[in-house]
């Protein structure tokens, strides 16, 4: 029934849906990179590369890019480290809590490294609350200056931020490896980490490939956090600046250039690479999955591990919260005295209280708009057989892949000096635009996943009672995946509220200022601007983890597809 289905002849009203997708994501997607990509190779109306070449001779956009390179890798090497054994405990070894655990290692999901930044500074500096307890305790006599450092702070709060998307890829991948091929290589002679080595890892390559390429190129991207940390000379940071000064020249729009390059560049070689291979497994039928039991002793050291990690993975909530209550915090491990009057200054700070107006409506109409966008790209993607489903599918997907700083920095030379959408006059439409561009994946997701357990016949009896297309989606399937598009439609709205790249980069003036916008303006004002962004920092922290736990009530186990690719 369902492939009948898939074959009915288009509606018109369906057809006018394509055409309305296609146009959206050519108007806001392709047209903006396109210019991009446009102003780098003919920014005087002839085609060059100079411009290139000139970034690549410039000794400060050079370092840049190679700091950007070294930020990446140390992070993504560092995440897969942490990840890896993780995963592979929680999956494959059994023990008391072990559900509990595996829900507590996606907690800093719950909070962007640019938030937690702000605290994690303090902790961090010289004479931070980390060096003076460890000097304390006698472990060092001299603080650790590394951590202090632009580099140093930048990489350990991408890798408490970034682990949980690493470690959901792994565990699926080590989810789908069969067990039966491990038990043949022990029954061969094989010990644990030859079994791992050179059974279990080579299947769980795509997994690991998948993973790391999303914490490389969010890594690379990243702009709140080293703008925090004032580590200055990297790419996305460059960029910035040269949006800040007011006037783009070519070398920007080469430089973002090559952060799409790099981007395609890393989906292209893992699909070379693991097109190369063949990781496809028998069916297995009924095979345990419930891995080795630990003993007693292994359930403490699992425990000991794990609840250090999550300690360690907490110290950005903690500081934020501590950040925003301290009233006196000077060469002290904790808060000398603490107060509520920050969090009371949200409420009549004008600027504040504008910005979590302004991020309530712009998260709330992005949201909104990704429901309507996800729902059609779903249908379509499940339930027809369309022409260029395999290119729907693919530009549905493409924002996980296309950072932020570069769709943002598109609208900027694409719409700027236009009559309606110009960022520089009213920056308001191209924000929603922008959060719901980053967020569709989520729900398209999310809607393909309730298209999938609910039976076309349903949608069949209507049409065959004389139902329209728009009248069966609004009266028939939407109500049927309600839970699907609440949770999905959560996460885009609590993820909306905290963005970080389009938030600094289109809104320029005050009265139009997100919540993260105002956070970075707040954090660089000398007196209790750092403290108030803190609290405002926590509100959002907040608000995402609720949302992130009531879209994972609704879920349930698919909560993890958000987040892989």
């Amino acid at each position: 029934m369902a492939e009948r289905f898939k074959g009915q002849k288009l509606s018109q009203s369906a057809i006018l849906g394509l055409f309305g997708l296609g146009m959206f994501f050519l108007a806001f997607m392709v047209y903006p990179v396109l210019r991009v990509v446009w102003g780098a190779v003919r920014p005087e109306g002839r085609f060059t590369l100079a411009f290139f070449a000139v970034v690549f001779r410039n000794p400060l956009l050079k370092e840049s890019i190679l700091n950007s390179f070294k930020l990446s890798f140390t992070t993504t090497l560092v995440t897969l480290v942490v990840s890896l054994p993780l995963a592979y405990v929680l999956m494959r070894v059994r023990f008391a809590g072990r559900r509990w655990l595996s829900a507590l290692v996606l907690v800093p999901l719950v909070m962007p490294p640019f938030v937690g930044a702000i605290g994690m500074r303090h902790l961090l500096a010289r004479f931070g609350s980390v060096n003076l307890l460890l000097m304390d305790l006698g472990v060092i006599e001299h603080p650790i200056t590394w951590l202090a450092s632009g580099f140093g702070g930048v990489v350990v709060l991408q890798v408490l931020h970034l682990y949980p998307i690493m470690y959901l890829n792994l565990s699926s991948a080590l989810a789908n490896v069969d067990p039966s091929l491990e038990d043949a290589a022990r029954n061969l002679g094989a010990g644990p980490w030859r079994r791992f080595r050179s059974v279990t890892l080579p299947l769980m390559m795509p997994g690991v490939f998948a993973g790391a390429s999303i914490v490389f190129i969010w890594a690379f991207t990243d702009l709140g956090t080293p703008l925090i940390f004032g580590y200055q000379k990297l790419v996305p940071i460059q960029i910035f600046n040269k949006i800040s000064e007011g006037s783009v020249d070519p070398t920007g729009y080469a430089l973002v250039v090559l952060v799409l390059l790099l981007t395609l560049a890393t989906f292209l070689v893992s699909k070379r690479v693991f097109s190369a291979g063949r990781y496809e497994m028998m069916p297995r039928g009924y095979i345990s999955q419930q891995g080795t039991r630990a003993g007693a002793l292994g359930t403490v050291a699992a425990h000991f591990c794990i609840g250090l990690l999550l300690v360690v993975a907490l110290l950005p909530h903690i500081s934020v919260v501590l950040r925003s209550v301290a009233d006196r915090w000077f060469m002290t491990i904790l808060p000398e005295k603490l107060t509520g009057e920050y969090f009371s200054a949200l409420a009549s700070h004008k600027l504040t209280a504008s910005s979590i107006r302004n991020s309530v409506f712009y998260a709330s109409a992005s949201s909104l708009l990704d429901i309507a966008l996800g729902v059609a790209i779903a249908y379509f993607l499940v339930r027809k057989m369309i022409p260029g489903r395999s290119l729907l599918d693919a530009m549905a997907m493409l924002p996980l892949a296309l950072p932020g700083l570069v769709l943002a920095f598109g609208y900027i030379v694409a719409f700027s000096r236009t009559r309606l959408l110009d960022p520089l006059v009213n920056p308001v439409p191209l924000l929603v635009v922008a959060y719901a561009i980053r967020r569709l994946p989520f729900i398209v997701r999310a809607a393909y996943a309730g298209f999938q357990q609910v039976s076309p016949a349903f949608e069949e009896a209507s049409f065959n009672l004389g139902a329209g297309w728009m009248q069966t989606i609004r009266r028939i399937t939407v109500p049927l995946i309600s839970a699907n598009l609440i949770a999905g439609g959560l996460m885009c709205f609590a993820f909306a509220m905290l963005e970080v790249s389009a938030s600094l980069v289109l809104a320029l003036k005050q009265r139009f200022f997100p919540i993260t916008k105002t956070i970075y303006f707040l954090f660089n004002r000398i007196g209790d601007g750092p403290s108030i962004a803190s609290a405002l920092g926590v509100i959002g922290m907040v608000l995402l983890a609720a949302s992130i736990l009531v879209s994972a009530r609704l879920m349930g186990k698919r909560m993890g597809a958000l987040f892989r690719m």
